[in-house]
């Protein structure tokens, strides 16, 4: 997704029109999901660490601004997270990630008893790499043109050709078999598609709305999606997971562009198609490659139904004006776009340990044990 400076600049113009994006429209969320026992062990999932006997060796993180975590830095980008007060909560302070901590894939990786994965820039030795690399990059998306609005990032495409510099890296220091089995037991976290409608279809500096409708659009993202993962598993991946897009009616972003601070149902009923296509795409990837795992996990399942349940709508974001609200945890998005650790914390356990209603076909544990 976006970078936060357009982003606040857009708030701000929304609260001086009259005043809507800048007052909390609900009470502060209060923590939790409001799923069944089917979501999973929210109450206390596994610290760092206590999965290590996942046999998980490495994870490779492919995607967006909600799980960069500095590929960006050093790019001339308008999409970057590398001050403050990004990275408040962060032990290292501001690393690039668009959160006040933790991204979800920095969840995923503790509970897969692996360390925090370095962005690609720092992982440039074969012993830098060897636990995992995040080519993941604010503002990129499936198509290579989204995002140009924000000038520097690395579309999908890129982030593949990143991975096969790393192999190029590790193949020398493993050997090309131990290198295979490696990968073939390792987890790969793709998360694409956001951009591809906010800084893309939905842009009206793009004209790509002109020469697509919604349906002819989602086919084309899904059919250039499926390639790229074809890419991946011909370069050894076996084990992946395959992260929806969440629902955008309401988030701070959308709400703002608003006169009144509503939602915007019609961005999700371009969305809503894309995961249905998307979630077929992962059933016939599943068929026509048995001796990998293609998984589902459904951010819009679970992001929806928070927003939905008028206890848990922290709808205003945490930082209107990059002075940061002292309750963080109290809310769900940290900027207009992304989410606060709190809640990204929350999805990666529900990824992780999750039931069958918000990760199809099986979680990230059981993903991790499966073998062809």
């Amino acid at each position: 997704m976006a970078a936060a400076s357009g982003v606040l600049l857009l708030l701000f113009s929304a609260a001086l029109a009259g005043g809507a994006a800048a007052q909390p429209a609900f009470p502060p969320w209060n923590g939790t999901f409001p799923f069944g026992p089917g979501f999973g062990g929210m109450g206390g999932g596994a610290g760092a660490g206590e999965a290590a006997g996942t046999g998980v060796p490495a994870m490779f993180v492919f995607g967006d601004s909600l799980t960069d975590n500095g590929n960006n830095n050093d790019l001339p980008s308008l999409a970057k997270a590398n001050y403050l007060p990004y990275g408040i909560d962060f032990a290292g302070g501001p690393t690039g990630r668009f959160s006040n901590g933790f991204t979800m894939v920095d969840e995923i990786a503790q509970l897969l008893g692996l360390p925090l994965l370095r962005a690609n820039p720092e992982a440039a030795t074969a012993d830098a790499a060897l636990h995992g690399v995040n080519y993941a990059s604010a503002a990129a998306g499936i198509l290579d043109n989204t995002g140009q609005n924000f000038v520097g990032r690395i579309p999908f495409n890129q982030q593949i050709k990143n991975f096969q510099k790393t192999l190029d890296l590790l193949t020398p220091k493993l050997g090309a078999a131990k290198l295979a089995s490696s990968l073939g037991r390792s987890i790969f976290y793709v998360g694409m598609g956001s951009n591809d409608y906010l800084n893309n279809y939905l842009m009206p500096n793009y004209n790509t709305r002109n020469e697509y409708n919604g349906d002819q659009y989602s086919t084309l993202l899904v059919q250039q999606y499926a390639k790229q993962l074809n890419s991946l598993y011909n370069l050894g991946a076996r084990k992946f997971v395959i992260a929806g897009v969440g629902s955008m009616a309401c988030i701070p972003n959308m709400r703002a562009r608003s006169p009144r601070n509503l939602c915007s149902p019609d961005v999700d009923d371009l969305i809503i198609p894309f995961n249905n296509k998307v979630k077929a795409m992962v059933n016939t990837l599943n068929v026509n490659r048995p001796r990998a795992k293609f998984i589902y996990v459904d951010n819009y399942a679970m992001i929806a139904e928070v927003l939905r349940n008028p206890l848990n709508r922290g709808m205003i974001t945490c930082l209107p004006f990059l002075r940061p609200c002292l309750n963080r945890n109290g809310y769900i998005f940290w900027d207009a776009f992304h989410p606060t650790e709190r809640v990204n914390v929350l999805l990666g356990k529900a990824a992780f340990n999750g039931g069958n209603d918000v990760v199809y076909p099986m979680n990230i544990q059981q993903l991790a044990a499966w073998q062809p």
